[in-house]
């Protein structure tokens, strides 16, 4: 088991913004994280990392930082890179969780992490002075490159082009097929649908669906949560997500 929640909370004064949220994240699971704006997405994983402060338990939770960093790698939404430093050498810092692990199999780890993200040719570039998207993706590589069998990403692809929305969700495939496991949050629903093996969906706080995409992109749960109308449907080519109008709300 990668990450086990029980009974989590996180308070916003004495409002829940997580509302007691019992999961459990096992290896070979790409887990779209899912629901509306202020649904409480973003606060779920912070809280399961322990970055603050929340009720229940949450087996991340406890570790002291360097043994958390190497069970789970964290992606936030925020992407500001502050540094000059060159695209290899960020993608690097994801290795100071092992230490001053710079040659042999840290090295190894860095390439592979800009071949995986398609960064070979930009590896000497200055990080600071790519566009928004590069730069997204230079992150997720410094994520790939800490080798932590869970990585829990915040809105990974947004603002990134189809191609690349496509890559990146097709990078998580192949880490959890490695036997790792990724929880991400998204927007998009037909990519979730597609490269996701579960959904969790969010509402106000609490978890209100858990299961296979299938199973969980009904039209009522997508009237109710998402205030849409909408259709989901497994063809040949794979899962289709069709949104066809809001329902207003």
């Amino acid at each position: 088991m990668m990450l086990e929640l029980d009974n989590l909370s996180v308070l916003r004064g004495q409002c829940p913004v997580v509302d007691s949220v019992s999961a459990q994240v096992d290896a070979g699971e790409l887990i779209g994280l899912i629901g509306p704006n202020g649904a409480g997405k973003t606060s779920l994983m912070r809280g399961a990392l322990g970055l603050i402060a929340a009720r229940g338990r949450s087996s991340l939770a406890g570790l002291d930082p360097m043994a958390r960093a190497r069970a789970a790698a964290w992606l936030p939404q925020a992407r500001e890179i502050a540094w000059g430093l060159s695209v290899a050498e960020l993608v690097a810092l994801g290795r100071l969780p092992h230490g001053r692990d710079t040659q042999g199999a840290g090295a190894a780890a860095v390439e592979e992490a800009l071949r995986r993200m398609g960064l070979e040719t930009y590896r000497d570039r200055t990080a600071t002075h790519l566009s928004g998207g590069e730069q997204a993706q230079v992150l997720i590589a410094r994520a790939l490159a800490q080798e932590s069998p869970l990585i829990l990403a915040d809105e990974p692809i947004a603002g990134l082009d189809p191609a690349a929305q496509i890559a990146t969700m097709e990078v998580f495939e192949a880490h959890a097929r490695a036997g790792g496991a990724v929880v991400t949050s998204l927007h998009d629903l037909g990519l979730a649908a597609r490269h996701c093996t579960r959904l969790w969906v969010m509402d106000r706080g609490r978890l209100v669906a858990d299961g296979k995409p299938q199973e969980v992109l009904t039209e009522q749960l997508l009237a109710e949560v998402f205030h849409i109308r909408a259709h989901f449907r497994i063809t040949p080519e794979g899962p289709v997500f069709q949104p066809l109008s809001t329902l207003g709300i």
